[in-house]
């Protein structure tokens, strides 16, 4: 028992120690997860785009009616106004991952008629969409109207009408009994193209079977399927890398040749990478010439959209622990002339070195990059 506590105690002295002086270096520490992940297997589908019609709620009608009273004839108009119909707002929430709870008509909700005695409809509440953080909103030519990066960040799709006049408005000196009331106008109808880009501080990027999800259940707590059949990615994952505080990784389902063509998985997911502010190329060392997969990957990413393969990135070689792979990073390492960081998701090995430099990146180069306002929708 003295012996545990003294080597109990020598580790959080250790630890302690670690610590301090990566603070000194004003480098973050990494920190590896203790905690178990969830079990808990929650399949949903995943959507990145979708096409809805937003019209904002119909205002409450005016209301034509006179007073009545004993003894007394002429009273004159009492109908109220209608209330103001609501506005549809899109809201950016961070506990929503996808577009798939939308719907393809939303309405906004209706003002309430007036009524009689001079009472006036109640105006309607506007009804607040959430949207995931990162989401674009176009017009139906493609032009962005706006981007959701912020929780909480909104925008008003539809804006509600105005509700109608009651003849009591139309009362006049001249004109003590107006026999006219107003109705509530329409809401405002809008086609609305919303687009889901992946937030990221790094991404992720190499072709089918490359590793990719492995490594980044390696690094974080993320638990995207893992499994030798290609494709076996469909949508982006994100996992949260531990330092003194967190960084954002996406794991980008694979590319393949001529995917800027719309092939294989297409541009339905290189688009998000045009929002990860650095860039990890995984090369898989067990195939021969792997600097050939650095080339392709360069290739459609700058086909798809150009200089997009110019953002900071590093070189990362997956399976070293594989035969052949130590000959194949030899040669990786000639052929392209950059540092690679040989790593073996499954074994967890050259995982520490990795998030150095990785934690070096994100200090140096930001943490996400910004969209073009003038940004138009690629098809």
């Amino acid at each position: 028992m003295a012996n545990a506590g003294y080597l109990l105690a020598y580790s959080k002295i250790a630890m302690c120690f670690k610590r301090d002086m990566a603070r000194l270096m004003s480098t973050a520490l990494p920190l590896k997860p203790h905690k178990a992940k969830s079990k808990i297997n929650r399949k949903t589908f995943f959507v990145d785009f979708k096409k809805v019609k937003v019209t904002g709620g119909a205002g409450g009608n005016g209301v034509m009616c006179f007073t009545s009273a004993k003894n007394k004839e002429f009273c004159g108009p009492d109908g109220g106004d209608g209330g103001n119909g609501g506005h549809v707002v899109l809201k950016a929430s961070k506990d929503i991952r996808s577009l798939n709870h939308l719907l393809t008509v939303i309405n906004g909700n209706t003002g309430v008629k007036g009524r009689s005695k001079n009472c006036h409809g109640k105006n309607a509440e506007h009804l607040y969409v959430k949207v995931p953080q990162g989401t674009i909103v176009r017009n139906e030519e493609g032009k962005m109207l706006t981007s959701l990066d912020e929780e909480h960040d909104y925008y008003i799709a539809a804006r509600g009408g105005s509700g109608g006049r009651g003849n009591r408005f139309f009362l006049t000196d001249t004109n003590t009994a107006p026999a006219k009331a107003e109705l509530g106008a329409e809401g405002e109808s809008r086609q609305l193209m919303l687009e889901l880009r992946i937030m990221a501080n790094a991404g992720l990027i190499g072709f089918p079977n490359a590793g990719k999800s492995t490594l980044l259940r390696a690094i974080s707590r993320a638990k995207p399927k893992v499994s030798p059949i290609p494709f076996t990615t469909m949508n982006p994952h994100i996992g949260m890398v531990g330092y003194d505080d967190y960084i954002q990784i996406a794991d980008i389902p694979g590319l393949i040749k001529d995917a800027h063509k719309n092939r294989g998985l297409g541009i339905s997911f290189l688009r998000h990478i045009e929002r990860c502010g650095c860039l990890l190329y995984v090369i898989d060392l067990s195939v021969s010439e792997p600097w050939t997969q650095l080339n392709d990957l360069k290739y459609e990413l700058d086909q798809y959209k150009p200089g997009l393969s110019d953002r900071p990135h590093a070189v990362i070689g997956n399976k070293i622990d594989l035969p052949g792979a130590k000959d194949n990073l030899r040669e990786l390492t000639l052929a392209i002339n950059l540092p690679v960081y040989p790593v073996s998701s499954k074994h967890k090995i050259g995982i520490d070195s990795l998030l150095t430099h990785l934690r070096y990146m994100y200090d140096k180069y930001g943490a996400k990059e910004d969209i073009e306002e003038d940004s138009t929708l690629v098809t």
